[in-house]
């Protein structure tokens, strides 16, 4: 049996709480990766290599933090015996982490990342039962790609979104659907597999990521924050508009101006589903399927 590499970098899954039946008042991140495993005796039945990249919340996510995944991910898929990874994370940016991944790395095993709505110590614990269907995932010889498995269910990590912020089925992957089920260990493939090609390391740097933000069209918007962001050295503006990616007349002014002086600009829609359809003539251009922080970290890795 080939190897499996659990990366840790913290999350609710590694987090604590006072109380067992405190599900929403827990520190992230306070026990470490080697403990989560020993915390589920069917893994005892793998073999696994443990490594703690980060300990923190995923809501405190850094792209030092990005950077250093990346290449911990990279050396070990180099690894000729790794059967595929799993990474623990935290639920708050971890479709950002995903789509990063995918990007950069574009695996041809599988990178599973997989988190948890409640803490460790939980009454109901989601977390171990989520570990043990990642590595059974990872173990697979037909998974390929950047996954999340959450839930039983796996999306692709270039469509996943978090979209509750309580239940432990807080994933999906909007018009597109899931990828395929794990239940009981079997796994039931719905579609194809994640594939793209890989941007590699090159793309990453030690420091000095451009800095692209997202502005959000609503009721009343005008380009305060887009002139604002500009005289802060912004070189990338995401605009998460209303319906098909429409924006205000003020703050549409603001991204052209914006984009006359050189800010790269994407427009993507606030909606949970569908894409911002390019209409004849549009001047902003839109981000297709891509949701406001995939089009954001899209547009940094084009910058990069």
């Amino acid at each position: 049996m080939k190897r499996i590499v659990i990366l840790g970098t913290g999350g609710t899954i590694a987090g604590q709480a006072r109380s067992a039946a405190d599900n929403t008042g827990y520190v992230a991140g306070t026990i470490g990766v080697a403990d989560l495993i020993a915390a589920v005796p069917p893994l005892a039945a793998f073999p696994i290599d443990a490594e703690q990249v980060a300990q923190i919340d995923s809501k405190d996510m850094t792209f030092a933090v990005w950077r250093a995944l990346a290449q911990r991910l990279a050396h070990h898929l180099a690894r000729e015996e790794v059967a595929g990874i799993v990474v623990t994370h935290g639920t708050d940016t971890l479709e950002e982490t995903a789509y990063f991944l995918h990007r950069v790395l574009a695996p041809t095993r599988p990178v599973v990342l997989t988190a948890a709505m409640r803490p460790a110590g939980a009454l109901a614990a989601d977390g171990p039962q989520n570990l043990l269907d990642a590595v059974r995932l990872a173990s697979s010889q037909e998974a390929r790609g950047v996954l999340v498995c959450m839930a039983g269910t796996i999306h692709a990590g270039c469509e996943v979104r978090k979209a509750h912020p309580y239940r432990v089925n807080a994933f999906d992957s909007g018009d597109a659907g899931p990828l395929a089920y794990i239940e009981e260990g079997a796994l039931r493939r719905l579609r194809d597999w994640p594939h793209g090609e890989a941007l590699g390391l090159a793309h990453v740097p030690h420091d000095d990521w451009p800095r692209v933000d997202i502005v959000l069209n609503h009721a009343g918007a005008d380009g305060a924050l887009v002139d604002a962001l500009c005289a802060l050295g912004a070189r990338g503006i995401v605009a998460a508009g209303t319906g098909n990616g429409t924006l205000g007349a003020p703050l549409e002014a603001a991204l052209l101006r914006a984009q006359a002086g050189g800010v790269a600009v994407l427009r993507t829609s606030r909606t949970a589903r569908g894409r911002v359809i390019d209409t004849p003539g549009a001047v902003l251009p839109g981000a297709g399927v891509l949701t406001p922080v995939q089009a954001r970290i899209e547009l940094m890795l084009r910058l990069m």
